[in-house]
């Protein structure tokens, strides 16, 4: 099994790590704390709170660069938070390669957002909000991903929440944004009791939230221990990460500004519950039923986002689909172990680059197309717009995994490893040949969907009206501040992937935090299944370029099949969790409080009507007469007379 390297004091530059955390915090607070006094200046100063973390945690980087592979997991000790006896949680940063793999995701992914948002944002009367939403986000992730306990972790994770529910319901004065934010808050609230009850089972059997010190004995602890405490943390993983079952809210969440669509889905939320799952790992390692888990919810979630992705015509929500669908890739990837924790947290980040760029992307459309989002009122924008163009070609090239593109690099390896004859920490041949399957057409539907999106966008003619009106739109490019940051994130989709993965650098990098790659054995040759998935995403591409750059695209919307109406509906998500969820808790609710008010208070209601009754017939006796009182007096003397008589006798 395998263990990580022992955790050093920090030294150096690694001992401010906290400022990393409290730049954003306290600029979040400044601009809400000064309010339209800071409207003038005040995105300037989160952006530069934003760079100023990342800058910290490249410095930080360097050091542990330098340092021997030994020397590479430090703890920046702040404060003691909880000293409850034998029981303590330190507000204390793991500062090692998987934190600050993700520390330089957020910070510099999460900066460039916040310059293309100074633009995108510009004619905003509320700005300044939006900017400090976003650095209470940013400081909110950094918490979650430095915590070096449990309950420092769900410090972060319940402020990535709000800070969610607070960027998608911005514009709130829209009733259905209003909704979409509640609707995030409240799945994801679903998601938050799976981890709190798992952070229970630890203390009840490790006496510990540290995650060390509970990697350290989960070998010690019996198997169905171990299974509990799993299946509670891919709850949590699930409903952070838009995963089956919970995985509802996500396309909602596209009623935010897209520069809030691009950080929860590149960036900052959704990546939280894959980080969860392979920062416990040995967990996962010990419990092949809750391995296997994570790995059926990866391949599921992985179907059901290119499904989904495959009929939608708002761009934004196609995007959105592509997010679960790759988590799941990366939900996949972590549940196999050790064969595939590195290559799960590899492509998160080349997808957090690519991710990132096409939302950018599509805001720039949007920025062009009078706010628009129906993808069958574009077409050709790559004659308006040539900049956006170039740049979101080298994100749909990565995504779809096209070689020598990002995604190639990060995402076959995870297709590979799950065609392995080891799968959940056992000899499953099964397994390989069903995960890997699954995996390589997901990647064929993938290339399908998202050429679909980018000729539907920029290729075929133009088709450029408004939704309501009709009338033509004059679309055009946008201003550098939002194209700067697309250039630069579009040379990362470009070339970040093959430069990790020469000589393996990136897996190497992570072996302090996750341990050598087991590499496993495929039931097929890596060369057999690298050409199958190249050729099932060349078919995918091929098919969406005959039918949407060939042919014109209806702006009415085609009738469809069943399946594909399914798949506009979201696969009817919302319907079933209001028969299965919704209107068996409302009943429930209805219940409970008819139970109360009739019941309960029926019966307290009662006993006064009671009461107030005695009350009424005792009034009467309280006449002020003296000799009806004196008759009460002998006939209470006769009574007990009478009693007392009848005891003798």
């Amino acid at each position: 099994m395998h263990t990580a390297t022992e955790v050093l004091p920090a030294t150096g530059v690694a001992q401010y790590a906290w400022l990393m955390v409290a730049i954003p915090a306290l600029s979040a607070g400044t601009l809400l704390l000064f309010g339209r006094k800071t409207d003038k200046w005040g995105h300037w100063l989160a952006t530069c709170a934003s760079w100023a973390s990342f800058i910290v945690g490249l410095l930080i980087l360097i050091q542990l660069i330098q340092a021997p592979a030994g020397g590479r997991r430090l703890l920046d000790h702040v404060f003691t938070w909880i000293p409850a006896g034998s029981f303590t949680v330190n507000v204390a940063f793991l500062l090692d390669p998987l934190s600050l793999t993700f520390v330089m995701l957020v910070t510099f992914v999460g900066s460039l957002i916040h310059v293309y948002a100074v633009a995108y944002m510009e004619h905003d009367t509320d700005r300044r909000r939006f900017f400090a939403y976003l650095n209470l986000f940013i400081a909110a992730m950094l918490t979650l991903v430095l915590g070096d306990s449990y309950a420092v972790l769900f410090v972060g994770w319940e402020g990535v929440g709000l800070a969610s529910y607070l960027l998608i319901g911005f514009w709130n004065h829209v009733p259905d944004n209003a909704k979409a934010a509640k609707k995030a808050f409240v799945m994801n609230r679903v998601g938050d009791m799976g981890l709190l009850l798992a952070m229970m089972t630890m203390v009840a059997a490790c006496g510990t939230v540290n995650i060390s010190q509970v990697n350290s004995m989960v070998p010690g602890l019996p198997m169905s221990v171990v299974t509990v405490m799993g299946l509670f943390l891919l709850v949590g993983a699930c409903g952070k990460s838009a995963q089956f079952p919970l995985q509802a809210w996500l396309g909602d969440a596209m009623a935010g500004p897209t520069p809030v669509s691009a950080l929860i889905h590149a960036a900052t939320m959704v990546t939280a519950g894959v980080y969860l799952v392979v920062r416990s790992g040995l967990i996962y390692q010990a419990s092949p039923v809750a391995a296997a888990a994570v790995v059926t919810i990866g391949a599921i979630t992985l179907v059901f986002g290119a499904i989904v992705g495959s009929a939608k015509d708002d761009m934004k929500k196609v995007l959105a689909a592509s997010t679960m669908s790759q988590i799941g890739y990366m939900m996949l990837g972590a549940g196999l172990g050790p064969i595939g924790w590195a290559f799960a947290i590899f492509h998160l980040f080349t997808h957090g680059f690519f991710k990132a760029l096409m939302f950018l992307g599509a805001g720039s459309v949007m920025h062009g197309m009078a706010d628009q989002v129906n993808m069958r009122r574009f077409g050709a924008l790559r004659t308006a717009m040539k900049v956006t163009w170039v740049t979101f070609m080298a994100g749909w090239l990565a995504i779809l995994g096209v070689p020598p593109f990002a995604g190639f690099f990060s995402k076959d390896k995870i297709i590979e490893a799950a065609f392995s004859l080891h799968t959940f920490g056992v000899e499953a041949p099964w397994a390989g040949w069903l995960f890997g399957w699954i995996a390589m057409l997901g990647a064929g539907v993938t290339a399908f969907y998202m050429s679909r999106l980018f000729f539907m966008t920029f290729h075929g003619k133009a088709r450029w009206t408004t939704e309501a009106e009709g009338s033509p739109v004059h679309p055009h490019e946008s201003s550098p501040f939002m194209t700067i940051p697309m250039i630069i994130l579009a040379v990362f989709a470009v070339g970040v992937g093959g430069l990790l993965s020469f000589g393996d650098l990136f897996v190497h990098w992570l072996e302090p935090s996750l341990g050598a790659v087991e590499h496993g054995h495929p039931v097929m040759p890596v060369w057999v299944i690298q050409v199958l998935t190249l050729l099932l995403v060349a078919a995918g591409a091929a098919l969406a370029w005959v039918k949407y750059a060939q042919h014109d695209v209806p702006i009415a919307v085609p009738s469809g099949n069943v399946l594909v109406r399914a798949a506009r509906n979201d696969m009817y998500q919302d319907q079933v969790n209001e028969a299965v969820f919704i209107t068996p808790g409302s009943a429930l609710v209805t219940a409970a409080t008819a139970g109360d008010s009739k019941g309960i208070d029926g019966l307290v209601r009662a006993i006064g009507a009671c009461s107030r009754g005695l009350g009424r017939l005792v009034t009467h006796t309280q006449n002020g007469y003296i000799r009806a009182y004196a008759s009460y007096i002998l006939g209470g003397v006769v009574l007990a007379l009478a009693i007392i008589l009848g005891f003798r006798l």
